[in-house]
């Protein structure tokens, strides 16, 4: 299963990242934590990448594509991936189509996690975040297992300072103005799956499920999907 995964700050696409990861047996692949990597690891492409970053400029489209391009030569994704965080703009879309069609892969879907921008400020102003893995929590919808520490990894959890209102607002506005041509881009594909992102983590799960499952039973029989959601 090849999916791109969607969703706004705060509608809980982490969280639901590692149920499909664990899921179809494939790799979360995040742009954000991927070029972390790449920059640690000391790559050519990861030391270009972080050249740009600490500049504050954009990391131009070949530089994505080529760190992306040797992620997923790697073995894991043999049998898949989980693409986070890319593309952001129409021609990335395209870039990503030409190098799967170099690699000779398909895609398969594009999961959107929808969830009202009110209920997204009200999600962000009370995440906490871990600053060791990124990973992030709410303390009444998603709280740790234990107060204020990661699941994860055992870090105190952070309350970011840019997690206001105000500044939730309007990254939850920019996130959608900007993802709309994406979505349009797909949607003229038939490889949106659009979800609920409102309530429990499980309902939302269980949509995705429900979601997934709808859109390979519109695909052909022999499409790689169908196998997948049935393994």
């Amino acid at each position: 299963m090849n999916l791109l995964l969607y969703g706004p700050p705060g509608s809980g696409k982490g969280t639901q990242a590692d149920f499909l990861s664990h899921r179809f047996g494939i790799p979360h692949v995040s742009t954000g934590d991927l070029f972390r990597e790449e920059a640690k690891r000391g790559t050519p492409l990861g030391l270009e990448a972080k050249a740009y970053m600490d500049r504050g400029e954009l990391i131009p489209d070949d530089v994505m594509i080529g760190v992306i391009r040797d992620r997923l030569a790697q073995p894991d994704t043999a049998h898949g991936f989980l693409l986070d965080g890319f593309p952001r703009t129409v021609p990335q879309a395209e870039a990503l189509d030409n190098l799967l069609v170099e690699i000779r892969r398909g895609l398969d879907f594009l999961l959107y996690l929808h969830v009202d921008i009110e209920e997204l400020v009200q999600r962000l102003t009370g995440r906490w975040v871990c600053p060791a893995c990124a990973r992030s929590y709410h303390l009444v919808n998603n709280p740790p297992h234990e107060d204020k520490l990661c699941d994860r990894d055992g870090m105190p959890l952070i309350h970011r300072d840019d997690d206001t209102e105000e500044t939730a607002r309007r990254r939850s506005e920019v996130y959608y103005s900007r993802t709309y041509p994406i979505l349009g881009f797909y949607r003229d594909r038939g490889l949106v799956v659009e979800i609920d992102g409102h309530g429990s983590i499980a309902e939302v799960r269980e949509r995705i499920r429900m979601g997934i499952a709808e859109a390979v039973s519109n695909h052909p029989e022999n499409h790689p999907a169908r196998k997948a959601a049935k393994a």
